[in-house]
């Protein structure tokens, strides 16, 4: 039993960090721990922590606390995760199963990095299509693209601030635009900003939050929405700095 509560422990662990909402979470970790045979669960998760309690049939309690320290959006991680929580609920899995399922699920095949600077890239420059840049501005948001993954790559591995890590990209985007239009590739630097900036908004960490707030857990969607809004103010703030230094040097 304490081998299985612990896989089922892992299970939202790591379905917390890839992204579910605490709902979510929740839910799944109930319905596992029934489907195993307890007869009460009480659980209490936040985006930074889980605290389950588990009775079982012959009066035995056990409590397991998880520190969850990242969140890295996987969304085919999550896929796989869920449909482990789904089987493990029928009833169809042998222990040894879940703990290759389990291992199968956080060892999925990623995206290369290649492609993440590819869609990066191409994002950029279709957000600066869309709130009027021309085709110069958006073939220069490309290229800036390109560049802020490839920082955000650096930084992410020095530091793991993803707040800071997003000031760090905003400075980046707000030089080198600056940079083209010293160069007089562009007269603007306002559509290629802006359309850089539009990969770093936190939107799925905002969605989360309203979907938190919404299903009556409080906390976890207050500390989504505060995560969101710094994450916001940071982005502000890194590209400020690139403004007054502009004023002040030039």
């Amino acid at each position: 039993m304490i081998k299985l509560f612990g896989y089922v422990m892992d299970i939202g662990e790591q379905m917390l960090i890839s992204g579910a909402e605490v709902h979510r979470v929740e839910e799944s970790i109930n319905r596992m721990c029934y489907a195993l045979g307890v007869v009460r669960v009480d659980v209490f998760i936040i985006t930074s922590s889980m605290v389950v309690t588990v009775y079982t049939k012959d009066g035995n309690t056990y409590t397991q606390t998880r520190r969850v320290t990242s969140t890295n959006f996987d969304f085919e991680r999550l896929h796989h995760l869920n449909n482990l929580s789904r089987e493990i609920c029928e009833k169809k899995l042998t222990e040894q199963e879940i703990e290759n399922r389990l291992s199968a699920a956080n060892n999925c095949k990623k995206f290369p990095i290649w492609f993440e600077f590819i869609c990066c890239a191409v994002i950029a420059g279709a957000f600066t299509l869309f709130f009027g840049g021309n085709i110069i501005e958006a073939l220069i948001s490309l290229f800036i693209g390109a560049i802020v993954r490839l920082s955000l790559f650096f930084s992410e591995k020095i530091i793991s601030n993803k707040i800071f890590n997003k000031f760090f990209a905003t400075v980046i985007i707000t030089l080198c635009a600056f940079l083209t239009v010293e160069l007089g590739w562009i007269t603007s630097v306002d559509k290629v900003v802006i359309g850089n900036i539009m990969t770093l908004i936190p939107g799925i960490g905002l969605t989360n939050a309203i979907r938190d707030l919404f299903t009556g857990d409080s906390i976890a969607g207050l500390l989504r929405s505060i995560e969101a809004v710094l994450t916001a103010f940071a982005i502000a703030a890194g590209y400020f700095l690139v403004i007054v230094l502009g004023g002040v040097f030039l």
